[in-house]
């Protein structure tokens, strides 16, 4: 047999619950608990002010309990190398923001300025160039200021999974008739081709590169990641990039297997 609850008993549970929840709700956005310390990480940009003071601006009209992540991301929208915003609350007052941002792989030139691009093609307005960032080029940009055509794409993907080491060495890359060109500027450039297989081609060459045998090579060609070309003549012939697999005629190779 069902028991029934008295109707008294369960107005008075109604309105007990009610008056939790509308003191929950006060108190959630309460003067009590608003954020008034704000600490900001992770940001190094040439921007960082100006996003310091977006954050804490628009974590100032929070409270602990009522982080807002989505105003904190709005906030710094317009700030394209940050990738991501994470926030912490430290009841009563305290409330830290991790910034995680985007790190430019490439300098793109546009006319006689160059504007710094990072992972995906994106165009880091705003930011200062880094001098040691490889200059590229690109025909196309997207209305939402990506590099819209392949060989810009090409170029920033391959720069994108560099050993940083290495891709602090490289001054210039561009599409020549074997494919993608790396120009360093300390050491034989690098012959890529294709976009294809990029960190097998990186790892072929960092390896290259530290060996003896490589020293007075004008280029490497590393299109075939296990066997790299090492050619030592300037006026050498180019090759049509038309066969990944072929090789350049009567060039040294090192191999890698």
């Amino acid at each position: 047999m069902v028991r029934r609850i008295p109707l008294r008993a369960a107005l008075t549970v109604m309105a007990t619950l009610l008056l939790i929840g509308g003191g929950w709700m006060w108190l959630r956005d309460s003067p009590l608990v608003r954020v008034r310390d704000v600490f900001i990480l992770g940001v190094s940009s040439s921007q960082e002010r100006e996003i310091r003071a977006a954050l804490r601006g628009a974590a100032l009209d929070m409270t602990t309990l009522h982080v807002r992540r989505d105003q904190l991301e709005l906030a710094v929208a317009r700030f394209p190398q940050i990738a991501e915003v994470r926030a912490e609350a430290d009841f009563p007052r305290k409330l830290t923001i991790e910034v995680v941002e985007r790190r430019p792989v490439a300098a793109l030139e546009i006319g006689d300025r160059f504007v710094p691009v990072g992972a995906g093609g994106l165009v880091m307005r705003g930011v200062r160039v880094d001098e040691d960032l490889p200059v590229i080029r690109a025909r196309r940009l997207s209305a939402e200021s990506r590099i819209a055509d392949a060989r810009g794409l090409a170029a920033v993907e391959v720069l994108s999974k560099a050993p940083p080491e290495l891709r602090s060495r490289v001054e210039r890359a561009a599409f020549g008739r074997r494919g993608l060109m790396l120009d360093l500027h300390t050491g034989p450039d690098l012959v890529f081709g294709t976009r294809h297989e990029a960190a097998a081609k990186w790892a072929a060459a960092a390896r290259v590169l530290a060996e003896p045998s490589a020293a007075g090579a004008v280029y490497l060609d590393v299109r075939i990641p296990g066997r790299v070309a090492a050619g030592g003549l300037l006026a050498q012939p180019p090759v049509e990039d038309t066969d990944p697999q072929v090789q350049p005629e009567n060039t040294p190779t090192l191999d890698l297997q």
